[in-house]
């Protein structure tokens, strides 16, 4: 399994954007298609809400990659 980390520099980022700021989608279209497909997990649980609000702490996996949030 891949695992990055990604420096949160305000309260939250929207999971959409997080896969499009981290590079592994190659837009916030393609992110939210991920998401709707139920390709996203979040904390180990399936995510399908978009724009869920990922918080530090978290730890969001899509396939073998896993994203743990961290705070700036």
């Amino acid at each position: 399994m891949q695992e990055m980390t990604f420096e949160l520099d305000r309260e939250f980022v929207e999971l959409c954007n997080l896969l499009k700021l981290t590079g592994l989608a190659d837009s916030g279209g393609q992110g939210k298609l991920w998401v709707a497909e139920g390709r996203v997990q979040v904390d180990g649980q399936p995510e399908t809400r978009k724009t869920a609000k990922i918080r530090a702490g978290q730890v969001v996996q899509i396939g073998d990659v896993q994203i743990k949030v961290l705070t700036a």
